[in-house]
């Protein structure tokens, strides 16, 4: 029997889609709450506190995904994938930029789906396969230093909320420290080897963290090649 997962919202307004995706969630554990506008996603995420949203981009009404994803990153730092028919650039930048932890474009395998929403769940710290980093002592990089037992970074002495996949990418690049990598080396240590996107989504995360940290973080680009902590 497949062990509870807790939460997952799904917020689609194709209900073949939300049934899908909700079938195969089921399946590995989660309870499945649905919603088919912005509005609702909003409410049933603010009122359940769900381990993860599914949150579908073009959503009709007041808000569609972008407006929801925003408000939820104002609320805290619960993971959000998008699940979308848009395969433009600048849609898969703002969507990164607005803090979703993936970026699904439909038609979409609903295997694929339920793997990579356990792998941001992972990065949360909320799947096993993240014990040794609640081992590991807090670790300062310039004026930033980065706790891996609460995944909790601070900047200057002040507490910096940064979403799951930004952490990710400064602890890897902490753990590194002192060396270049590739923006490939950056998406396999941190997306995964099984992540299908491009170089930009490792730009877009660097600018949100430089952003959010400031002077503190000593994160150098290398041209031509791709970035170095420390």
């Amino acid at each position: 029997m497949t062990a509870p997962q807790g939460a997952a919202v799904v917020v689609e307004d194709d209900p073949s889609i939300g049934d899908l995706v909700e079938l195969y969630l089921r399946r590995e554990g989660f309870r499945v709450l649905r919603a088919s506008n912005g509005r609702e996603g909003l409410d049933l995420v603010r009122r359940e506190h769900p381990r993860i949203v599914l949150l579908d981009v073009g959503l009709a009404g007041e808000l569609d995904g972008f407006d929801v994803c925003r408000a939820i990153r104002a609320d805290g730092d619960t993971p959000v994938v998008f699940l979308t028919a848009q395969t433009d650039e600048i849609d898969r930048v703002l969507g990164l930029e607005l803090g979703a932890d993936d970026y699904v474009t439909k038609p979409f395998s609903p295997r694929e789906l339920v793997a990579r929403v356990k792998a941001v769940l992972r990065r949360a710290g909320q799947l096993p396969g993240a014990a040794s980093a609640h081992r590991a002592a807090p670790v300062t990089v310039g004026g930033v230093t980065i706790d891996p037992a609460r995944r909790e970074v601070t900047a200057g002495g002040e507490a910096v909320e940064l979403t799951a996949r930004e952490y990710d990418l400064l602890a890897y690049l902490a753990a590194h420290q002192g060396f270049v990598l590739s923006r490939q080396q950056l998406l396999d240590g941190v997306w995964g080897l099984n992540w299908f996107g491009d170089e930009r989504t490792v730009d877009v995360h660097v600018a949100q963290l430089r952003k959010k940290l400031g002077p503190h973080l000593p994160l150098a680009t290398v041209r031509g090649v791709g970035y170095r902590l420390g």
